[in-house]
């Protein structure tokens, strides 16, 4: 009886491992028409219509994946899906009682929206780590940031940066400024709650440090 109970769970898991596989793979390529995220608001706010259409990343104006990644995760070219230094520094902050901070890379916050659920936990996190160690593996940088600009909450009910760019600004994705992308960059850390169009006082601080930073970092290349 427990040599089957084993069995079983063996047979189980290798099937979820395959499966996971086989989705990361799927997306490697096919774009990604819903997500967790997007079902969990459309449940807790049925009133609210999902805004979402995917554009391939030509179609992505270069100033707004430069803003995400100036905004977000500045050594996105760099790392295999972790910054270390970045956790580190996340780390001492959060022990100084400091305002808490995060280390969320762009790879890492592409895993969670697209195929997990937001939660807090261990394991949670642990699915985290292993699917952007996947799509680290076998999607290209380009890859994964078309998915994350495609996939990413960006206002209620707003997801990906065509309807974002057309939600906020009345325009496709193709076209919006270095201002203009640096405003929809400014609301990631809570789009349900700011707004690129008209900004805040707040919003508009980091609209023109993310402009700064923009110009900083100056032309990147994904591979």
């Amino acid at each position: 009886m427990i040599k089957k109970i084993f069995k079983f769970i063996f047979k189980l898991l290798l099937g979820l491992f395959l499966f996971s596989i086989f989705m990361v793979l799927l997306y490697k390529w096919l774009p990604v028409p819903y997500t967790p995220l997007m079902a969990i608001r459309s449940f807790e706010n049925p009133e609210e219509v999902t805004q979402h259409d995917w554009v391939p990343i030509d179609e992505i104006s270069r100033h707004l994946q430069l803003a995400v990644i100036t905004s977000e995760d500045q050594n996105f070219a760099n790392h295999n899906g972790f910054d270390m230094k970045a956790i580190e520094k996340a780390i001492e902050n959060n022990k100084k009682g400091n305002r808490v901070r995060g280390a969320s890379t762009i790879s890492q916050q592409t895993a969670k929206n697209v195929f997990l659920f937001p939660a807090r936990s261990w394991f949670r996190k642990g699915l985290e780590v292993y699917f952007t160690f996947l799509i680290e593996q076998l999607w290209s940088k380009e890859r994964i940031l078309e998915v994350y600009l495609n996939s990413i909450e960006m206002g209620k009910g707003v997801y990906g940066a065509e309807a974002a760019s057309q939600y906020w600004f009345k325009k496709p994705a193709a076209n919006l400024t270095a201002y203009e992308a640096a405003a929809i960059a400014a609301v990631l850390p809570n789009p349900r709650q700011y707004r690129a169009n008209p900004a805040s006082s707040y919003i508009q601080q980091r609209k023109n440090w993310i402009v700064q930073q923009m110009q900083n970092y100056g032309k990147f290349l994904l591979k």
